[in-house]
């Protein structure tokens, strides 16, 4: 019974968009339950702070080398193998998965051995002290890429049977763990249980996908050439991308080394309200570009250029539509989620404030990053890495740049500065610095997703331009309203709830939300937006199809 509900096949994009978006959400949920309960058991302090900082390098291999370069360029080679023959796919799979996991043991070691000398550039502000506890969770958690990376291959191969479910299972199950490590594991290990719950998340996310794998048609050989024309095909593919990724990668480790020097609990703030701003950007675009990602790359090889840019006009039309509302609805309520999701316990009242000027300042640029990720998805597709990974390496440069330009410039004090305070209404802090960091990283978004499009346009054409346009002039609107909506709305909540309680927090959040999304579909009605009616007529059609009518 399980099994057949794991091995659940989809065929409607949209529909395996949803899918997708729905597990997506559930992660994101049990993410931000992950971080109300790190943040109240160990506050935006030094703990939290070794716990993210550890963190990094093991992600940084699991992205660099399979998540995000090789696992993006399996899915269009495995497809023209399977195209060809079956028997060719599973061998190239079966010898791709075989190197993968040799190769990443053996970077695992290394690193676990030089991980004092790489933390000495990652955390130069960590004390003695705080240095050894984070070499000590490193190491651990360096178990969790090997794991990971495997894990991501499966899903690329699960992605080409439009195995979307279980694919999308898998995150949750990652979360599941590390939230099993926070409750049961810190009271008897502290901060290193955290450690633990990393790699226990890991097994659990490997572990739901290998009988699904086994179900479309894998058969384990003992393959190893690193000359296998398939693996060669990938590496070459990889390479552009990984040098993007490094690039990104990189970024988070310098953003890291800074905020090791600025005051207490700047990693965690960081970390905590890019966690928050990431929940739309994983919901919305990430669904949507993995469910659309194997269907372009089968249009690009049928060289069926039509359907191809119909099919990436839509997914980007209807990313504007979810996303754009969306983003005006976390800057107005940025205070309100930062205190209903991480206020609690050791998570003081300065700490919130700090993290919700973070969130707000991250707001403006969650569009850009949504549609980045669509965009860089459409590449891979048509097997170009070059142009994306060049992109985000200039945007990466900005990032840090801009990054040491407003740290300093928050640091003392001067209009710019003054200007941040009465804008995010931190009057009272003194110290804001960390803002910097999420102000630079906005920016650079923005300009990526700009480049992005100019290049893409470039490359295919018009893509439907008028038409995206006018979608974006009429979600634009729709938001505008909304949010005044929404501003009236908080206003005169917060007159009849205790604004003082949980509950009283939660219901003007809530309820101003309901009220605004209401008023955003009508006035998309009202405007004859083409994207509501494909909603309409998705939803009417589940629905009756519930109801046996369908």
């Amino acid at each position: 019974m399980i099994k057949k509900f794991l091995d659940t096949k989809t065929h409607n994009i949209t529909l395996a968009s949803f899918i997708l978006g729905f597990n997506y959400l559930v992660s994101a949920l049990l993410g931000l339950l992950r971080d109300r309960l790190l943040a109240s058991k160990f506050g935006a302090g030094d703990e939290l702070d070794i716990y993210y900082a550890a963190f990094r390098i093991p992600d940084f291999v699991a992205m660099i080398f399979i998540i995000g370069s090789i696992s993006a360029t399996i899915i269009p080679i495995f497809s023209e193998y399977l195209v060809r023959s079956k028997k060719e796919a599973w061998e190239f799979f079966s010898n791709l998965l075989n190197v993968c996991l040799v190769c990443l043991i053996v970077i695992c070691f290394i690193l676990i051995i030089f991980t004092p000398q790489i933390l000495s550039f990652i955390v130069p502000g960590f004390s003695q002290e705080k240095k050894e506890l984070t070499i000590y969770l490193t190491r651990i958690m360096f178990l969790s890429p090997i794991i990971l990376g495997i894990s991501n291959l499966i899903s690329g191969i699960l992605f080409v049977f439009k195995r979307y479910l279980v694919t999308s299972l898998s995150p949750i199950m990652y979360n599941l763990g590390i939230i099993f490590g926070i409750i049961f594991l810190t009271p008897a290990f502290g901060v290193k249980g955290l450690a633990f719950g990393v790699v226990l998340g890991a097994i659990f996310h490997l572990l739901i996908q290998i009988p699904i794998l086994f179900e479309v048609g894998f058969k384990p050989e003992k393959k190893f050439n690193f000359f296998h024309p398939g693996f060669i095909k990938t590496i070459k593919l990889s390479i552009p991308r990984t040098f993007g990724l490094l690039a990104s990668q990189i970024n988070l480790l310098i953003i890291t080394s800074i905020s090791s020097t600025l005051f207490a609990g700047s990693i965690a703030i960081f970390t905590l309200s890019n966690n928050i701003q990431s929940l739309p950007i994983s919901l919305i675009a990430a669904s949507f570009s993995s469910a659309i990602f194997p269907v372009l790359t089968i249009h690009f090889s049928q060289k069926n250029k039509k359907e191809f840019i119909e099919q990436f006009s839509l997914i980007f039309r209807e990313i504007i539509f979810l996303i754009i509302p969306l983003s005006f609805l976390i800057f107005l309520l940025r205070a309100q989620i930062v205190r209903v999701i991480l206020g609690a316990g050791k998570f003081s009242w300065v700490d919130t404030r700090l993290t919700a000027a973070c969130l707000g300042i991250f707001s403006f640029s969650i569009f850009a990053y949504g549609l980045s990720l669509f965009i860089s998805k459409v590449f891979y597709s048509i097997q170009n890495t070059k142009i994306p990974s060049l992109i985000t390496l200039f945007t990466v440069l900005l990032n840090i740049i801009l990054s040491f330009l407003f740290v300093w410039l928050l640091s003392f004090d001067n209009p710019f500065k003054e200007f941040i305070i009465n804008f995010l209404k931190l009057e009272g802090i003194s110290n804001i610095s960390v803002i910097g960091l999420s102000l630079a990283w906005s920016l650079s978004g923005i300009f990526q997703i700009i480049v992005q499009l100019i290049f893409f346009y470039k490359k295919i054409g018009d893509f439907k331009i008028k038409e995206i346009l006018k979608s974006f002039e009429n979600t634009l609107i729709s938001s505008i309203i909304m949010s005044f909506i929404v501003y009236f709305s908080l206003r005169i909540f917060s007159k009849i709830v205790d604004m003082k309680t949980f509950i009283g927090v939660f219901s003007q959040a809530f309820f101003a939300s309901i009220i605004g999304i209401l008023v955003y579909i009508l006035i998309s009605f009202v405007l004859k937006s083409e994207e509501i009616k494909i909603f309409k007529d998705l939803f009417l059609k589940a629905f009756l199809k519930i109801n046996g009518k369908y």
